[in-house]
């Protein structure tokens, strides 16, 4: 999957751009959201640049329980920032490794499944009903950072095959403007940056979030209500 690998050398060279800045976990959550967006609409990567990394990393790291990659990187790594260059390091080693023992170059081969009109996963749809229930079994925890991570990666990975947004995409748009306009902020930060500095945590963040979308939808209804009246 070249389009993956060219993904991943543009943040390494302007992580800002995509994930605000460079953290191996925002940039571990990017990537899963792009790559299940992906596969949930029915395009299987093949021989994909990641694939292996983690037992590579397993097998360098010499240890004896199950760690995924970003947990390796992490603990031997001074900070977030660290662990996010040392990553793309590992991950030249790896390319260069795997390539020598293959003897090929990693193609991008996508096989479009024969089941694409069935229904399909709606990250947006499912904001406020499965991951407000299960924030861990989307987002390992109460992260308001990591769900905008996964939000934005999910996004890029329909844009660049081409596929229209959703209703419930379409919603959030809206959003953004919304949060500034509430919290009288028009400094060009995301809103996941504005909530999280009104909040405590990451944790009290991802919760405001679900009521503030929340309110966000209820005064969109609202105003279609007043519309239809007028």
């Amino acid at each position: 999957m070249n389009e993956l690998f060219t993904l991943l050398q543009k943040i390494k060279e302007n992580p800002v751009i995509y994930i605000d800045k460079p953290s191996i976990t925002c940039l571990d959550f990017f990537v899963g959201g792009y790559l299940s967006q992906l596969s949930n609409l029915g395009l299987t990567p093949e021989g994909y640049p990641m694939e292996g990394f983690n037992e590579w990393m397993q097998e360098r790291a010499k240890i004896n329980i199950t760690q995924s990659w970003l947990q390796i990187i992490l603990f031997r790594s001074s900070s977030e920032k660290d662990a996010f260059y040392n990553f793309f390091e590992l991950f030249e080693k790896f390319i260069k490794q795997k390539n020598n023992s293959k003897k090929q170059e990693i193609e991008d081969i996508f096989r479009l499944r024969q089941d694409l009109m069935f229904p399909r996963f709606d990250i947006y749809d499912e904001i406020l009903k499965g991951i407000r229930k299960r924030p861990g079994m989307f987002l390992g925890t109460n992260s308001i950072t990591r769900l905008d991570m996964l939000l934005r990666g999910y996004s890029l990975a329909r844009r660049e095959v081409g596929i229209l947004p959703t209703e419930p995409e379409r919603e959030f748009e809206g959003f953004q403007s919304w949060v500034e306009e509430k919290y009288g902020i028009n400094s060009g930060q995301s809103w996941s940056k504005i909530i999280l500095f009104y909040s405590v945590d990451e944790y009290e963040a991802l919760h405001k979030f679900f009521e503030l979308f929340e309110e966000y939808l209820n005064k969109n209804k609202s105003l279609e209500v007043d519309e239809n009246c007028g």
